[in-house]
């Protein structure tokens, strides 16, 4: 009886439910399920409307500009593109104590400046610090930021704006053991490395390998990465060997790698030297990749994704599409040619046998 009671009482609350959800029911649904996946975090941020204005260059500022990396060859490329295409995305600006705070678009920014632009097209949004700083990882998502960048924006939700660490994985779509491991390497990496990972002279994921070091250590292996221009690769094998040396055999492995670099060798337990690709290796996977792309350009012209764009950026598009009609059509007179020669071919082949 119980059972059916319970059948009973689930079938009325299923009854009971609207067969018609509101707009901000489905909006609600969709953050749950990016923030699951996560993608989009923070569901109950509230998010208003954005307005579009053009301001003044000299009146942005950049309090978050030291939460992230800001490379000079990927400014070179902003400022040659809004020098050939002009701006076509917006900065995205929120107001704090009277003025604009940049909290995407730093690198615009500064081409602007070097171009000697006085206005930008900025996109403005009525957020708090905190809530910036998660739109910021809204609007990269799980791409672009490198793990530093991540940890130092954990950090400042953290010790800034006084966030626990559940409550800002909660905000961001995230196992509170992610925040904690962000935590560690924002505050375990020593201070020096990552003053050189701002200035380029190492570079982020190298930075990473380098925190496993005691805080005392790093600094000094950053050296070596440095002078020895090591990859990551590089750095991981040095990382380990330097974790695995005792105290008579850190100075000797230091003094080796600073006078011959890198040994020849193996980096946790991969190989050092890569198996050469044959040529039918490589034509195989060119094949694939252009079904792949062509399968999805497809599916999004289809579905109008040409139309979404902003203006600018549909015709830069348009031009880029039209200009890939004559490279598929000479590309499908190659694949002709050499399979009417491969028929060819094989008729002789068969003839002489």
């Amino acid at each position: 009886m119980r059972q059916n009671r319970g059948c009973v009482t689930r079938q009325a609350r299923c009854s009971s439910k609207p067969k018609t959800r509101t707009k901000s029911h489905i909006s609600w649904q969709v953050s749950r399920t990016r923030m699951a996946w996560g993608r989009f975090p923070c569901p109950n941020l509230d998010m208003a409307t954005p307005h579009l204005v053009e301001v003044s260059v000299s009146a942005l500022h950049e309090q978050l500009a030291s939460l992230r990396l800001c490379e000079p060859r990927a400014v070179d490329a902003i400022e040659l593109s809004l020098t050939r295409h002009g701006q076509l995305t917006p900065v995205e600006v929120f107001a704090h104590d009277g003025e604009l705070q940049v909290l995407d678009g730093f690198k615009r920014l500064q081409a602007a400046r070097r171009l000697g632009w006085k206005q930008l097209r900025t996109q403005q949004h009525a957020l708090s610090t905190a809530e910036a700083i998660v739109m910021l990882v809204q609007v990269h998502g799980n791409r672009s930021l490198a793990e530093l960048e991540e940890a130092w924006l954990v950090r400042a939700l953290v010790r800034e704006h006084g966030l626990t660490q559940g409550a800002v994985g909660e905000r961001l779509g995230r196992h509170k053991s992610w925040v904690c491991r962000r935590m560690i390497l924002a505050e375990g990496l020593e201070p020096q490395v990552q003053a050189w990972v701002r200035l380029g002279l190492v570079v982020p994921r190298a930075a990473v390998e380098l925190a496993a070091l005691p805080r005392g250590n790093q600094s000094v292996a950053g050296e070596l990465v440095m002078k020895r221009g090591l990859t990551v690769r590089q750095t991981q094998l040095l990382v380990h060997q330097l974790v695995e040396a005792d105290g008579a055999q850190l100075q000797q492995l230091l003094t080796r790698w600073s006078e011959q670099g890198a040994p020849s060798g193996q980096v946790a337990g991969r190989p050092a030297v890569r198996k050469a690709r044959s040529e039918a290796d490589w034509m195989s996977t060119d094949i694939l990749t252009l079904h792949r792309s062509a399968a999805r350009l497809q599916a999004r012209l289809m579905g109008n994704g040409l139309y979404a764009a902003p203006e600018g950026l549909r015709e830069l598009m348009g031009e880029s599409l039209r200009a890939l009609v004559p490279v598929l059509q000479s590309l499908k007179d190659v694949i002709a040619d050499h399979c009417d020669g491969q028929k060819d071919r094989s008729k002789h082949d068969s003839h002489l046998a």
